[in-house]
């Protein structure tokens, strides 16, 4: 992708907000490794100058770069103006748009991207819209030979590049993976920014919407290869992992689904099915995330539900979610490990009244997830984007991160990064 024409080659969209102020900081320690290369001119962009200035200087401060505030470019848009969003655009070659809850605020920043020919990254979990963006831009997109890469932070790079990863470190064909994910917090324990709720508020108060759009869309369904892959009960247990589990139920089954249709109708690859769970530990928080799933659930049918929800994400989540976000400690002694169980059928060996006779287990492992593990997976998503053009689809278009990223060093970069993919066992059964 060439990067000589716009006077930026990054620029984070929504800088001083609480995400955007840790990918800033990650791309300022990018742009500071030698190793990488030549610095890249980028920018980070907002409503108030003054709020952005404060990100450099905090960024500039904990990275001990103190010039970085006069290196780096400051644009000024907003979303309820297209006329400076056009302008930002247009002095960038990719965007890193942190702008959330994206379905309040996520398309006009697209559609600018789209019409002035620049490419585009998200950290969206929201399927409602990701799905969205896909049918109203891909082949604007694909026209204008530009990348819109949606769910490219911890929703949803470790399942979709883990599923990729577990199928290329298989010997034989890998036909259905189950990812496990597990947080690990310290002493002080974990804390989500209120914005993820708010995007988990509406968009479980709107599932009708998705389900029509889905309906609407009237895609013939991926066939399945060997039995189909029996969905767990609402809570259960893990003997592998000795813990007890239930669903994922953020956007990861979601993209994971929508990047092997992309895989097998473009790449002629073998569809794997896929589900998604996380493990809660003991009996204790079984009961608790219970408790917090009912109330949340009823809450979010209502309107008055949903402003309740909103107001008060820390009583309605038990803690899990505040309008404050975590500390710095919390986020320093957290992490995350997304375990991978695989089972497919080896060389030579097909589904045809066959079970299937090989198994592979493999992890992906990084830091605090919501904020530290985002930063790292948008920016390199980005760097992928600006630097691996050769590996990407051929034409431009709207895509999942394992669609776009399937064939490039994604992977390696993570792994150069601290998200470290691994295989902790393969063997036929």
């Amino acid at each position: 992708m060439a990067t000589n024409q716009r006077l930026f080659c990054l620029v984070v969209v929504g800088a001083s907000g609480f995400t955007g102020q840790f990918v800033t900081e990650e791309v300022a320690r990018e742009q500071a490794m030698p190793e990488r290369g030549p610095r890249l001119p980028w920018a980070v962009a907002g409503r108030s100058r003054e709020k952005l200035q404060r990100v450099l200087e905090r960024a500039a401060l904990k990275l001990g770069r103190p010039t970085l505030t006069s290196e780096v470019g400051i644009i000024i848009c907003d979303i309820t103006n297209p006329a400076s969003l056009d302008e930002m655009a247009k002095q960038a070659t990719v965007v890193l748009n942190c702008v959330g809850p994206y379905r309040f605020y996520g398309e006009p920043i697209v559609k600018a991207c789209v019409e002035n020919g620049t490419s585009c990254i998200d950290i969206c979990g929201e399927p409602q819209f990701l799905e969205l963006i896909y049918w109203k831009y891909h082949e604007k997109a694909a026209e204008k030979g530009v990348y819109i890469i949606g769910s490219s932070g911890f929703d949803s790079i470790p399942a979709d590049l883990g599923v990729i990863y577990t199928r290329n470190k298989m010997n034989g064909t890998l036909t259905a993976v189950e990812s496990f994910l597990t947080i690990h917090s310290g002493p002080e324990g974990f804390c989500i920014h209120d914005g993820t709720w708010k995007s988990a508020v509406y968009g479980f108060g709107d599932k009708s919407r998705l389900k029509k759009l889905r309906n609407e869309s009237n895609l013939k369904p991926v066939p399945s290869v060997g039995p189909k892959l029996k969905r767990r009960w609402p809570i259960s247990y893990c003997r592998e992992l000795n813990k007890y589990s239930i669903p994922f139920l953020g956007a990861d089954v979601s993209v994971v689904k929508r990047t092997q249709r992309y895989l097998y109708e473009n790449l002629e690859q073998s569809p794997v099915q896929y589900a998604a769970y996380v493990t809660v530990g003991g009996i204790t928080s079984v009961m608790k995330l219970m408790f917090a799933g009912l109330f949340f659930l009823f809450f979010v049918r209502f309107g008055i539900g949903r402003q309740l929800l909103e107001k008060f994400p820390w009583l309605f989540s038990f803690g899990y979610f505040s309008k404050q976000g975590p500390t710095q400690k919390q986020i320093d002694a957290s992490s995350f490990t997304m375990t991978f169980f695989g089972q497919g059928y080896s060389q030579g060996f097909g589904p045809d009244k066959n079970r299937p006779n090989i198994r592979i287990c493999t992890q992906v492992k990084g830091p605090e997830a919501g904020y530290a593990a985002t930063s790292i997976a948008m920016v390199q998503a980005a760097m992928t984007l600006l630097n691996d053009a050769s590996d990407l689809p051929k034409a431009g278009g709207v895509f999942t991160p394992g669609a776009a990223f399937s064939r490039t060093k994604l992977i390696d970069r993570l792994n150069q990064r601290g998200i470290e993919f691994s295989v902790v066992s393969s063997s036929e059964v």
